[in-house]
């Protein structure tokens, strides 16, 4: 017997119902049922199966409602990770949603867009999909969503992507700032005559006297409104400002408009200060504007805004750092003189300056803009080195990485617990230390700020120096570091300790030795206390300790510190002995600490120590 032929129109049909069957039940099990069942090729099954989809979506589309259509969305998925329909069947479905929404319904579409940028894989229909919209959305009306859009295609391709990128910086010359350019039509200075009528009662959307606005104190003529706004086109198109005649007139213009700003500040003007209370009661939120509004009517009220001076600053600030900055496309001519660049300098000082007289937060806005910029011209040396990518490949690590099949197992191995001793890894900063091997402080291991990190972590392991409290105020790392090897170098018995510290060297051909005081001689030096031996008497003293301390001359306030930093009798007699140790500096002999045993009645304990 013949298989079954596959019927198209049967299938879509059964694809349709087990599509609903599906939704309603928001699970994709019936179209895998019907899946098996219909007889026919996967490639077969999977188209019909993709014009079924599309079909239910158009049944959807005269009710709308996003969930159902989120529902349908998540449905082919499912289909796509299970096997039984087209990959791009989701972007087709979701494209036509786009496509046959109105816009308000588009932005919450879009929102289940942003939350899934894991699950599209593919770019360039995601990418499609969003320039589609871009091109529905008005950029002064629907700015935050085109913002949203662009951000979104952003994360879908690797930072380097130069598709993205004004490689050649180039300007939007079609973005062209229209005012009035005929001074014969101009309104300004003009006085109304008109007068309203006695009695006349104010309609609505009209200004009584009380909520007129103050006049503005800042003189507005028609010279000063046509400057103004020709500035708006060398912020358009930089390069002019490299052409000697057109530099002279950007030059002028711009003095007379920052002497505006600079002459009148608003935190004078009654304008300034109705903004600042409207801006507490809306909780600080601002309004952006796509386009700025040239009618003569506004120019008082613009130059009164907080907001728009800073957006004209910020204008000066982003074309100074063209003019200035190294940008690969530049034409050669493209070169400032000397006087020009004197004076951009000069005027971005004064450019910062009126930022930061602003209200509100001037301060604040002038340095966040400053950081932006800064921040600016790193892309701008990426770009100018065309692009190279982030991703950095490491032919040691990926040696590293190779070394083993198991690298977790790897670093569980006993090879890799290991700690030296205090000798070893001190040895050499020991030797530096001696002024006889005149070792310049510039190349001592302890300016290492890599040894210097691994000597704390040794020293708070191993050592009690570390954590004894001092009075003694340290300016760097390495000043620590030379103050606690000249106490390491004191347990040693082969390295006299006093040699590091002066500088004297032991001469026997030199009589002058047998004058020196016998605490000084190395006979004495060698019978210092060690750490070993401090270690052995503190265990043998314990909670005794305390016994010892005032024949040890310590103070009140030492013991209290001592007990406060360990509450371990064992650590407490260590402590002891390591203040004492400090505080004798060479004095700290075996012989003064017998004595002071003998005294406190430890007469066991220090003939152990005079046998040792």
């Amino acid at each position: 017997m013949s298989p079954s032929l596959f019927n198209f129109v049967d299938a879509k049909d059964k694809f349709t119902a087990s599509a609903r069957h599906a939704l309603s039940g928001k699970s994709s099990k019936p179209l895998i049922n019907i899946f098996n069942q219909i007889p026919g090729n996967e490639t077969e099954k999977k188209t019909t199966l993709d014009q079924a989809l599309r079909g239910v979506l158009g049944d959807l589309i005269q009710k709308p409602s996003c969930d159902d259509y989120l529902s349908l969305i998540y449905l082919s998925i499912d289909a796509v990770t299970e096997g039984i329909c087209s990959a791009t069947t989701p972007f087709v479905l979701l494209g036509d949603v786009l496509d046959c929404l109105p816009l308000d319904l588009c932005d919450k579409i879009f929102s289940f867009v942003e939350e899934n940028v894991s699950t599209w894989k593919s770019s360039l229909m995601c990418f499609s999909i969003g320039v589609d919209l871009l091109r529905r959305l008005s950029k002064s009306q629907n700015t935050v969503f085109c913002g949203r859009i662009q951000l979104f295609l952003a994360r879908l391709f690797p930072l380097s992507e130069k598709s993205g990128l004004n490689l050649q910086s180039q300007f939007n010359l079609d973005n062209i700032t229209v005012f009035n350019k005929n001074e014969q039509e101009s309104t300004l200075g003009q006085k109304s005559t008109e007068e309203k009528e006695d009695g006349m009662e104010v309609e609505e959307g009209e200004m009584g006297e009380d909520d007129a606005p103050a006049p503005c104190s800042i003189p507005i003529d028609y010279n000063l409104y046509r400057k103004f706004w020709t500035l708006q086109d060398y912020f358009r198109n930089p390069v002019q400002c490299f052409d000697k005649f057109s530099w002279m007139t950007f030059l002028k213009y711009s003095d007379e408009t920052l002497a505006v700003f600079k002459s009148f500040k608003l935190d004078d003007m009654q304008a300034s200060k109705r903004k600042l209370e409207e801006l507490r009661a809306s909780g600080g939120e601002h309004v952006y504007f796509a386009k700025f509004l040239t009618s003569e009517k506004l120019m008082d009220l613009q130059l009164s805004d907080s907001n728009f001076r800073r957006h004209i600053l910020l204008q000066y600030l982003i074309l100074f750092q063209y003019l200035k900055g190294q940008v690969k496309f530049k034409s050669s001519s493209c070169v400032l003189n000397d006087d020009q660049t004197a004076w951009i300098e000069e005027t971005t000082k004064l450019v910062y300056q009126l930022l930061r007289e602003i209200p509100p937060d001037g301060d604040k806005f002038a340095t966040m803009v400053e950081h932006i910029l800064n921040t600016e011209e790193n892309w701008n040396s990426w770009k100018n080195e065309g692009c190279p990518s982030f991703v950095k490949e490491s032919d040691e690590l990926t040696r590293l990485w190779n070394l083993n099949q198991d690298n977790m197992e790897a670093c569980k191995s006993d090879s890799r617990s290991f700690m030296p001793s205090l000798d070893e890894f001190f040895a050499e900063a020991i030797e530096q230390a001696d002024p006889a091997n005149m070792v310049e402080e510039e190349y001592k291991v302890v300016r290492n700020p890599n040894y210097g990190w691994r000597a704390l972590r040794l020293l708070s392991r191993r050592s009690p120096h570390f954590f004894q409290p001092t009075n003694q105020k340290f300016k760097s790392l390495a000043d620590y570091l030379d103050s606690m090897v000249s106490k390491l170098a004191k347990e040693l018995p082969d390295i006299p300790s006093e040699e590091i510290k002066t500088g004297e060297e032991d001469d026997d051909d030199n009589g002058d030795n047998l004058l020196k005081d016998s605490n000084d001689s190395p006979s004495i030096q060698s019978k210092l206390v060690t750490n070993q031996q401090m270690d052995d008497i503190a265990a043998k003293l314990g909670a005794q300790w305390k016994m010892l301390a005032s024949h040890l001359e310590m103070k009140a306030s030492e013991l209290r510190e001592i007990e406060t930093d360990s509450e371990d009798v064992d650590m407490q007699a260590k402590l002891l002995l390591v203040s004492w140790q400090d505080r004798e500096g060479a004095q700290a002999t075996v012989e003064n600490l017998v004595t002071a045993l003998n005294s406190a009645g430890f007469s066991q304990i220090a003939d152990s120590l005079s046998e040792a």
